[in-house]
This record gives structure tokens, sequence and C-alpha cells, in this order.
């Protein structure tokens, strides 16, 4: 049974469809991988967000080209090019936005990867896909969007096989973040709340799933919103031909107000990873 979307679900679709977004997004949050990066080898944003994308391939291991992936909110679809390119396996690209589905499509074709990689617009909260059918469910960065994140969970749960793996990252608030002080945070993204290490691994607990891992890398989050704060700032001018003043603007507000609560403890991030028994 199909179920509603959430009121997050709707406003995310819009603001990633909006031309604004898209130019920011695809010019300086890094490309292909529009994720939050690693940024221990590296301070360039591209490279960063590509360095998350393997160390969370190594960490879904194996993957090879009988696996069945599903990325979940998979943007520009980097992360579904470079599974496909490395291990062979075919990826199917959930996502909202119709904007990035064709970057997406594009870039896979010029790639000449079109027969591993399939794009799909919908949203994770009621995924198109059958009951256990995925051996692999991905997802960067995105869950944070939904108003209903233990549903998107069940939803995941619920199209794994036995024995599937979920592998994810999410920008969350800390475990012991005191409340009403990420007001800021939720304003830019339009959210009531964040999700946590302790809420990801309870839900988790609750739905049956196997705890592989959950890496603590928090440092990088707050490294990866000041880098592409800094790099907004440089090629502002370059970017008001392409997004608006007032946007650049707002967004770099909301980038200080990440950089501030990461400063002050209140947010979290990793690579968590679970299997379905």
């Amino acid at each position: 049974m199909t179920e509603p979307r959430s009121e997050v679900v709707a406003k995310t679709e819009g603001y990633y469809d909006s031309q604004d977004a898209d130019s920011f997004y695809f010019e300086i949050w890094g490309g292909e991988d529009i994720h939050i990066g690693l940024y221990d080898d590296t301070d360039e944003i591209a490279s960063a967000s590509r360095l998350t994308v393997a160390r969370m391939a190594e960490i879904a291991a194996p993957i090879t080209p009988r696996t069945r992936v599903l990325d979940l909110g998979a943007g520009y679809g980097g992360a579904a090019r470079f599974l496909a390119r490395a291990y062979g396996c075919s990826v199917t690209c959930l996502n909202l936005s119709g904007t990035q589905n064709a970057t997406n499509e594009r870039l896979t074709g010029e790639q000449g990867l079109g027969d591993l990689v399939d794009v799909v617009r919908g949203n994770f909260e009621d995924i198109p896909e059958p009951d256990e059918s995925v051996d692999l469910v991905w997802s960067q960065d995105a869950i944070l969007h939904s108003g209903r994140r233990a549903r998107v969970l069940e939803e995941v749960r619920r199209v794994l096989k036995p024995g599937g793996r979920f592998v994810f990252t999410d920008p969350m608030q800390a475990d012991d973040c005191p409340a009403d002080v990420l007001q800021p945070v939720y304003d830019r993204i339009h959210l009531e709340s964040l999700g946590s290490f302790a809420f990801y691994r309870r839900t988790a607990a609750d739905l049956g799933f196997e705890e592989r891992d959950v890496i603590d890398l928090t440092p990088q989050l707050r490294t990866h919103y000041h880098r592409v704060g800094e790099d907004l700032r440089a090629r502002y001018d370059q970017l008001t031909g392409k997004a608006s003043r007032a946007y650049l603007d707002r967004m770099l507000v909301g980038l200080g107000n990440w950089v501030d609560a990461a400063d002050s403890g209140y947010l979290a991030w990793g690579i968590l990873h679970f299997r379905k028994p």
C-alpha cells in the first residue's frame, strides 16, 4: 500500500529541483558526489567526497557483478557509477529531484554505464521495489530529509533480501545534544529534527537488523561544511550567473550555522552498517 509522503519530503523535492540549488550543489558541493567527504588525505571537496564512496564500498563488501544495489537519495549518481564501474554490479538510483535525475542519466550515458545504472524518481518513505529484492541498500546524507526516518528503515528492511546489507551516512545530532539548540540548522533545510547514532542503532535493533559497523567520523562533517563555505566565498561572483545572490547569501549563513553547531559538539556524522538476518 502506497503511503502519503511526508511534508519534509515534498519540500525537499521542490528545493533540489530549483535552479539555485542545482547550480550550487553541482558546482560547489562536489559535482557527481554531493555528500560529506573524508579529508584526511585531501582538502579538495570532490576528491574527499569520492573517498567517502570508496570507504563505504570497502565496508559494504563483498560487492560482485551479481549484487543488486539500491541507492536511496542518489543525487547525481556518482556513487552508483563508481560501484557499477568498480564492481560490475547493477544499481538503481532512487531520487526525488527530476533535475538531478536528468543530470544522472546524462552522466551515466556519457560514461557508458546505462546498462548497469537505472534512475528512478521516487522517495524512500515508499520504496518502489518488491519485498526481498535487493542485496545492498546504500544511502549518503539523504535520510535526514525524511520526516519519518523510522519508516525509511522499515522500507529498507522490507526490500532487502535475507543477509542483505544497509550502509549509509547521515548528518545527525549528537546523542547528548541539548534540546532547541539546532533550530538555525533545522531552518535551512526545513527540518524539525535530525537523527542520531543512538536513534539509528535503536531503530535498526527494533527492526531486527544486526549491527555490523558504526564508525564515528564527526570531525569530517565540520571540515566539509567549512570547506564548502570557503569555496563558495572564493567563487561567489562566478556563481552569481547561475544562482541568485539571495540564495548564495542564505547558503553562507546556513553553512556557518552547521560549522558553529559542530564546533559546539551538537552534531554527528559517520558510516553505519547493518545486516538483515
